[in-house]
């Protein structure tokens, strides 16, 4: 009988822990989710208001690709990352698959696929990971994951 009744509450603490999400992770998510959907549908408006005045975006991979690396400042991400991604990618599939959140950190993962606009060639399907930092409302930080040698891979190709 003590087994029996360890074992069920030993489940309600997990579940307590696994289904209880806080006030601000639940805002943390939303303001997160409002950022992507906003860079996926190219609304710059929306970015701007979402993103604090020293805003950092930082994409891992390849540095010879022109929008890898840190873009620190909404103006430096508006007026020269957001260009450069635009010029040198284009996006053909996009699914976010997972999302979840913790106090003021959220984290997307999802696949996608894209064609290297100076090549011509399609990065295939890969995966890709973002971690998003809100602080008082607006997204701090962006950082940014994914299949860099397909990207590379595609983008110098001859």
């Amino acid at each position: 009988m003590m087994k029996f009744i360890y074992s069920i509450l030993l489940v309600g603490v997990f579940m307590t822990g696994v289904t209880h999400a806080d006030d601000q992770s639940d805002k943390t998510l939303t303001i997160a989710q409002s950022f992507l959907k906003a860079a996926g549908s190219g609304d710059g408006e929306k970015l701007n208001q979402l993103m604090s005045d020293d805003f950092v975006w930082h994409n891992e991979g390849d540095a010879r690709i022109p929008w890898i690396g840190n873009w620190e400042g909404k103006e430096k991400v508006m007026n020269t990352f957001m260009p450069a991604f635009g010029k040198g990618l284009k996006v053909t599939s996009w699914s976010t698959d997972y999302s979840f959140s913790n106090a003021d950190q959220a984290v997307f993962i999802g696949t996608m696929s894209a064609i290297a606009n100076n090549t011509g060639v399609d990065t295939g399907k890969f995966s890709w990971a973002v971690r998003v930092h809100v602080e008082n409302g607006k997204v701090k930080s962006w950082n940014w994951f994914e299949d860099s040698y397909a990207v590379s891979k595609a983008y110098h190709s001859k």
